[in-house]
């Protein structure tokens, strides 16, 4: 990045940025296996970072990356769901 990109990072490039740290971040501690795929945190972290990254999109949009976070944000809401339907399930 040079200087001059450097002065055209907006907040909405932050935002977007830290939506995409969580994402990865969570995808690495799943193949580490630090977390699972059913831990509520794990589907958090991707409807988070999933809306930071729409959030980021407003200034420079794009469909294509619009419609995977769209996509990102309801699986993950699926699976925030069925974290508590499984959590109910067991009481």
């Amino acid at each position: 990045m040079d200087a001059k990109e450097l002065m055209n990072y907006t907040i909405f490039d932050f935002v977007g940025n830290l939506g995409v740290a969580l994402i990865i971040g969570a995808y690495l501690l799943l193949q580490l296996e630090r977390i699972r795929s059913d831990n509520l945190w794990y589907s958090i972290a991707n409807l988070v970072g999933a809306a930071l990254i729409i959030i980021s999109l407003i200034v420079n949009f794009n469909l294509s990356a619009f419609i995977i976070e769209a996509f990102w944000v309801a699986i993950s809401l699926i699976g925030i769901w069925r974290y508590f339907v499984k959590k109910k399930k067991a009481l």
